[in-house]
């Protein structure tokens, strides 16, 4: 079995008389030598914040706007690593499904361990695959084995996906599992998610493919999905030191004020008095206003007449939101709109801003007033574009997310661009696979953007 080694011997045979001394002498006995499958799961859970506590995310998605030191929120060209998907939670993921025959029942059915780890596999690979594009995939994973695995096509990325997800579906049995950071075990709400994150990634190709998509939402749909914030897939950070908020880590303890909110994010928000805004950010401290940052902006900087980053979301032990009910009230909302379900598009819009104002301040109360407003409540002539602009609202803190949802569909429609420099369209790979995997990564580039790893490529779904 392929476990991976938590103890490392560290007996240096080059030191003299080592082979004297007894076999356990370098073994704790208080820490376990090999990881089981479920503490594999939950090593591969704990990576789940890094998938969007990251300044660049929110600078693709216009989020927030840099107070100092203006520089990455400018676009410039660059790689960006993806080495950690694979040497950290795809690793352990990929050692569980590996090892079914040597999994332990008694930590929960062996069936549900293997489910979970395909619902995070996917989850990891369907964040990885749009983000840079083609990635490895069928050949990676496998250790010395192939230490330059070809890249897989996203389209066969996200049709394997979709089997991965359906086989998690069809698996699951009653019983819950252990060491689960995020269920508790729940295998209902895992059975929920797996099938939230299909209906999600169907709708991603609704430009591309709208009659497959139709018909992967549509199973999604019927397999059951979320039901309410509860079964929101969201990794609650601890106040404490070891287990803490990123954002926690940049802004109070390192002082690092570098980050404020954006001129058309307030601007969406304060007419309207939208309740989240004082979750998302805190009043400038010059006026006592909540007043935006233009993005980009270079000169007219600094940390006292912007609205910063809310205290909510410095919180050492604030929740970091990944797959979420509203979400997936929205997307149902815009396939009703598409014509692909018989749902009602306006109650389901209805429903995820209700749900997203719960999920952020914790109460419903004035939601009816809120979407009365006419610059939120539904509009049929124009549904898209809204559902758009207030899942981009409600999808705040999420960026990589809210990027690829600008990307498919072009709303919010009034990003900025930089001293000129438009909205990245992708990730470049890391420069390391110029010479870790040269063939294989030459291969990738031509066939998608005709030899150049630009940040302005386009991937499948986009194109």
């Amino acid at each position: 079995m392929k476990k991976y080694i938590i103890i490392l011997l560290l007996c240096n045979l080059a030191l003299s008389g080592c082979n004297e001394f007894d076999d356990d002498i370098n073994v704790n006995p208080n820490i376990p030598s090999e990881a089981s499958g479920t503490q594999l799961i939950a090593n591969a859970q704990l990576f789940l914040p890094s998938l969007n506590s990251s300044p660049q995310g929110e600078f693709l998605a216009q989020y927030l706007a840099e107070t100092q030191y203006v520089g990455v929120s400018l676009y410039p060209e660059g790689s960006t690593n993806f080495y950690w998907f694979y040497e950290g939670p795809l690793m352990n993921l990929e050692t569980v499904l590996n090892s079914e025959e040597e999994l332990n029942a008694a930590e929960g059915p062996v069936a549900n361990q293997l489910a979970v780890a395909k619902i995070l596999k996917a989850y990891f690979y369907w964040n990885l695959t749009d983000r840079w594009g083609d990635v490895p995939y069928t050949e990676a994973l496998k250790g010395a084995d192939n230490f330059t695995p070809a890249y897989d096509t996203q389209e066969s990325i996200y049709l394997n996906l979709f089997e991965l997800l359906k086989e998690a579906n069809n698996q699951i049995v009653s019983g819950s599992i252990d060491n689960d950071l995020v269920y508790g075990g729940n295998m209902e709400k895992w059975k929920k998610l797996g099938n939230s994150i299909r209906l999600l990634m169907a709708l991603r190709l609704s430009e591309v493919n709208p009659q497959l998509a139709q018909e992967e939402f549509n199973a999604a749909l019927a397999d059951g999905v979320m039901e309410s914030n509860g079964d929101s897939l969201i990794f609650q950070h601890l106040a404490d030191a070891n287990n803490q908020n990123y954002w926690y880590d940049q802004v109070i303890d390192r002082n690092r004020e570098w980050w404020a909110l954006t001129v058309n994010l307030v601007e969406d928000m304060k007419p309207v008095d939208d309740p989240r805004l004082e979750i998302y950010g805190n009043p400038a401290r010059e006026s006592g206003e909540f007043i935006g940052m233009p993005f980009g902006e270079t000169e007219a900087i600094g940390t006292e007449e912007y609205s910063l980053l809310g205290s909510d979301i410095t919180a050492q032990d604030a929740p970091v939101y990944l797959v979420t009910y509203a979400q997936v009230l929205f997307a149902i909302a815009e396939a009703a709109e598409r014509g692909w379900v018989s749902e009602d598009a306006e109650a389901y819009y209805n429903m995820a801003l209700e749900s997203s104002i719960l999920q952020w301040t914790g109460s419903t109360e004035g939601v009816d007033a809120f979407l009365s407003q006419p610059e939120v409540a539904f509009d049929a002539t124009n549904a898209i574009e809204r559902i758009a602009e207030q899942r981009w609202i409600h999808l705040f803190m999420n960026g990589y997310e809210a990027w690829s949802e600008w990307r498919r569909t072009g709303f919010p429609n009034d990003f900025v661009q930089p001293e000129g420099r438009p909205v990245p369209t992708r990730l470049a790979y890391p420069d390391n696979e110029t010479f870790n995997n040269a063939e294989n990564y030459n291969a990738a580039v031509e066939r998608q953007f005709g030899g150049e790893d630009s940040i302005y490529g386009t991937v499948w779904w986009d194109e």
